[in-house]
């Protein structure tokens, strides 16, 4: 069973699959996949990583994916990783400089897991905008109106009953499929009618994930 989810994933990662919301993510990922499954080591992360931006930015320019007209005056909240503003009555948008990966690679590895796992509250990838040199990617995600606070435990339930076990604090992993699930807080992680929308997911690859 875990086998065959560990070959839908990677056939969604390597885009011989459809997700929600995830053609442009796709198309970029396999753009900039150089046939390296693992993210650079730390002694040239910082280098590659400038490297892939500017090839980034070459698709983006060529593709017609720069955004100008953000309402920066809709702004809601921001987190060390992103700064999210409202689009309108059922969407908001995010803008996220991929600080939390090593590889803007990753980071798009993350927004396809996310649609995959979370199909609810799956990202749209719309474009892209830069701010005092920095690069963002703009997603556009449903908003989600609470109707009571989140039990952390119930988020502990839900993912080990798929495969998450807790390993520290509000993170998790799954060894058989070889992925890391991050930062489940109650802020990201919402709960509407007693359901719980995973809103915002920090999603790692780890080695194993590659291994067959």
């Amino acid at each position: 069973m875990q086998n065959h989810l560990k070959d839908e994933i990677y056939n969604v990662l390597s885009g011989k699959s459809e997700v929600s919301l995830g053609t442009t993510i796709q198309s970029i990922t396999c753009y900039l996949n150089n046939g390296q499954k693992a993210s650079p080591t730390l002694e040239n992360e910082k280098h590659l990583k400038k490297q892939e931006a500017e090839k980034l930015e070459d698709y983006i320019s060529k593709n017609n994916l720069w955004i100008k007209d953000i309402d920066f005056s809709q702004y809601v909240s921001e987190g060390a990783e992103q700064k999210v503003y409202l689009r309108d009555s059922e969407h908001v948008l995010k803008l996220n400089d991929s600080i939390y990966y090593s590889s803007w690679k990753d980071y798009f590895y993350n927004l396809l897991l996310h649609n995959y796992f979370f199909p609810d509250t799956a990202y749209e990838l719309i474009g892209f905008t830069k701010d005092e040199d920095i690069l963002y990617a703009i997603v556009k995600q449903n908003y989600v109106s609470i109707t009571s606070n989140t039990n952390l435990e119930d988020v502990k339930t839900f993912l080990t009953l798929n495969g998450f076990q807790n390993v520290r604090n509000n993170d998790y992993y799954n060894s058989d499929l070889g992925i890391i699930l991050e930062d489940l807080h109650d802020e990201n992680v919402l709960t509407r009618n007693d359901i719980l929308y995973f809103i915002d997911t920090v999603f790692y690859l780890t080695e194993n994930f590659w291994k067959i």
